[in-house]
């Protein structure tokens, strides 16, 4: 239990690995309250470092990466490493082809509606409505990465990848918006916004750095990589190497998309709202250490209790990233904490923030329990 070995061989990778589920808990425990909770901490400490613990937990307004900025890219990620084993099951079931292509369709569309749903489009004021959006971006991803893995091997989605990446870069460095000049890389004159601007449907709001959609027509094409990067990764963990060989070669993947991020920021900029290449090397750098990480100890040494609280919230991630759009946390958490958290001074903020976030742990520790699942 202690310790594995890099020289004799695991079985192959059982169907649903426990330290993918907590590893997108743990993504989805700084969307749910996380952020606030280290926030409100830090400020509450006093901290020498209680301005890099929050510059931290906000994205970068344009060019640069933060921690917060690895959480979507890292949902994208294991959305791909999820992939592998998800078809690999529909195969072991005796599916048809046309069966999982109807799987794939079905939860593209759906995940794309309900990305629409969360966007207001049940207010029907079409004016307003934003049509893209993070779980659409997934939706489409998912979809398209799907796909690709259904029908080329590793070495076919790694081109594919890179195709992805090169195509991008070449269209941003060499193809100018009208008006402007190629490899303009700001707000204002990027490619991606202007295409954002003239033709995708619905509103852009400001919020979205108003040129663009962070989420934009041009920009999802380069977070299909980081979802095939993802499966790459999902597919080395199905492999029937040992389970330390797995996690040297996710941290030696991982390096060197570091390194490979790196060195293309100085020519193409690491820019999350546009998704740029060197961002989705950079982002997927982190998340395949990241997944190093939690293999290592969940499934490689087989340290598991820890990690129960991130499984509870991975299990549910697509619910508890939809509920707080849906119902009143704050409201319940008040009416079930507010008497002790007043009574606690000076740490009332702290105290506030973990009692929403208990509330939403617990409910989805009950739709575990019950084995309620939103499988995306």
């Amino acid at each position: 239990m202690g310790t594995f070995s890099t020289d004799t061989p695991d079985p192959p990778a059982s169907p649903r690995l426990l330290s993918i589920d907590a590893l997108r808990g743990f993504d989805m425990f700084w969307i749910i309250g996380g952020d606030a909770l280290f926030t409100a901490l830090a400020r509450w400490g006093e901290w020498s470092f209680s301005k890099t613990i929050e510059d931290q937990l906000e994205h970068v307004p344009w060019e640069g990466f933060r921690f917060y900025d690895l959480i979507f890219p890292l949902f994208l990620f294991i959305v791909g490493v999820v992939l592998p084993f998800s078809l690999a099951s529909h195969r072991q079931k005796g599916q048809s082809t046309l069966q999982i292509y109807w799987r794939i369709l079905r939860r593209t569309v759906l995940l794309f509606a309900l990305g629409l749903v969360y966007n207001n489009l049940l207010q029907f004021d079409f004016p307003e409505l934003r049509i893209a959006g993070v779980l659409q971006r997934i939706a489409i991803c998912y979809g398209i990465a799907a796909l690709i893995v259904m029908h080329v091997g590793w070495r076919g989605q790694a081109v594919s990848a890179a195709v992805i990446l090169l195509g991008y870069w070449a269209l941003l460095a060499f193809v100018p918006a009208p008006g402007g000049v190629a490899g303009d890389y700001s707000k204002e004159g990027s490619l991606p916004g202007y295409v954002d601007r003239h033709y995708l449907p619905g509103k852009i709001y400001e919020e979205y750095y108003g040129y663009g959609d962070n989420e934009g027509l041009l920009s999802t094409i380069p977070a299909v990589a980081t979802a095939l990067l993802g499966a790459l990764a999902g597919q080395w963990l199905r492999s029937a190497r040992s389970a330390g060989h797995k996690v040297l070669g996710l941290i030696g993947a991982g390096l060197i998309c570091l390194a490979l991020g790196y060195g293309w920021w100085f020519v193409f900029p690491v820019i999350k709202n546009l998704w740029t290449s060197s961002f989705v090397l950079y982002a997927g750098g982190w998340s395949l250490l990241l997944l190093a990480l939690f293999y290592g100890i969940i499934d490689g040494l087989g340290l598991r209790w820890w990690a129960f609280f991130f499984i509870v919230i991975g299990a549910n991630a697509i619910v508890i990233y939809v509920a707080p759009h849906l119902l009143n946390f704050d409201y319940t958490a008040q009416a079930l904490f507010g008497g002790l958290t007043k009574r606690t001074g000076a740490f009332e903020p702290v105290a506030f923030v973990l009692a929403v976030l208990t509330v939403k742990w617990l409910m989805l520790l009950y739709l575990y329990r019950k084995k309620i699942f939103l499988r995306v």
